[in-house]
């Protein structure tokens, strides 16, 4: 698992010459209604054993959370399951509503 800072994923979603990322959220329905990034994939962590056939092996898959830590347990999980281009968002929705979208409302 690789940690991706908020500003780098802000660069990485706006190089239009790079493939974007499945931008997969793990947070509770009433967190993403609260603050989210627009285009997530939408799988609470309690979710993710069941459904982690959802998500393509070979995606780049971006795990976001509200601090950091259950995309950060998500990520490994998803490694251990074979996926081989998984990152972390570092800060979660925090981070991104601090440093880079100040409109995301912070929780």
């Amino acid at each position: 698992m690789q940690n991706l800072t908020a500003s780098a994923l802000a660069e990485w979603l706006a190089d239009t010459s790079r493939p974007a990322p499945v931008l997969l959220d793990v947070r509770e329905p009433w967190e993403l209604q609260t603050a989210s990034i627009a285009g997530v994939v939408s799988i609470p962590m309690r979710e993710i054993p069941a459904r982690s056939e959802e998500l393509d092996d070979d995606a780049q898959i971006v795990c976001i959370c509200h601090h950091g830590a259950r995309s950060a347990q998500v990520a490994m999980f998803l490694e251990s399951r074979g996926h081989t281009n998984v990152f972390n968002l570092q800060g979660g929705i925090d981070a991104w509503s601090r440093q880079v979208d100040p409109a995301i409302p912070t929780y």
